[in-house]
């Protein structure tokens, strides 16, 4: 069966425009153009809208999309089977989410008791969930999963003080690199904070610090482009890189 960018607009519930920008960055071509200049779109064309709408739905840029789908071992079903799997990983965040504010509501109006961890625990697991979605595989296969599962437990019961320590120690390391991305001073004071700071960081989930993890950790952080995103997003350009750099001068001193 044949539509029109139209038809076709209709049936998937985007713009028309959306769909010639798909078209002008090769990502969605018409099956053909007829004869009055309309684009038309066949089943195949079809079925790649809804490849793209799908990585869509997971936040997924379109450059990473076009990447993805013109790879040649690219396989629809697998493809499938994997983004089923991330959506129901998505569903299980939200529904911990959904868990801990009904639970809110109720502490609210004095139904129930609601203890300090409570209050955060859908917080931690969606972030856990999170985390283990974009970096499980990278890390299970480098440090096993009985480490692993032992830190994500440590991560699950932290306080809510030790939570808020955490995540201030964590900006205070960000604020510091960022002075050093500038200087690249990988012996000043500001790098000395960044590496204490990130010691102190991972010790709020570590079981067992060691040099060599931190060391190895800095390693993948400049290696790996989704740990280098995380880095560069919240403290600039080359930020996972400089971290790097810092990690390696101060574990190898």
């Amino acid at each position: 069966m044949e539509y029109t960018i139209k038809k076709v607009a209709e049936l998937s519930g985007i713009s028309t425009r959306t769909l010639r920008y798909y078209d002008e960055i090769n990502l969605l071509k018409p099956a053909r153009i007829n004869s009055s200049g309309y684009r038309i779109y066949g089943t195949k064309e079809i079925d790649r809208l809804q490849q793209i709408l799908f990585y869509r739905s997971l936040d997924m840029k379109l450059e990473e999309i076009l990447k993805l789908l013109e790879t040649p071992n690219y396989d629809p079903k697998e493809a499938l089977q994997n983004h089923y799997q991330q959506l129901l990983e998505k569903r299980n965040q939200i529904d911990h989410l959904i868990l801990t504010v009904e639970k809110t509501l109720r502490y609210q109006k004095g139904e129930i008791t609601m203890t300090d961890k409570e209050k955060f625990a859908g917080f931690k697991q969606s972030k856990l969930e999170e985390n283990e979605k974009k970096y499980g595989k990278e890390i299970r296969e480098k440090y096993g999963e009985k480490t692993i599962e032992d830190s994500n437990q440590k991560w699950l019961n932290l306080s809510e003080e030790d939570f808020t320590k955490m995540e201030n120690t964590e900006k205070e390391m960000l604020a510091a690199l960022k002075l050093v991305i500038v200087s690249q001073d990988f012996k000043s004071d500001e790098a000395k904070t960044v590496f204490l700071k990130h010691k102190e960081w991972l010790n709020y989930t570590s079981l067992d610090y060691s040099t060599e993890l931190h060391a190895n950790l800095g390693l993948m952080y400049a290696a790996d482009e989704r740990f280098a995103a995380y880095y560069n997003e919240r403290a600039g350009e080359n930020a996972a890189e400089t971290l790097n750099q810092i990690i390696q001068h101060f574990t190898n001193i």
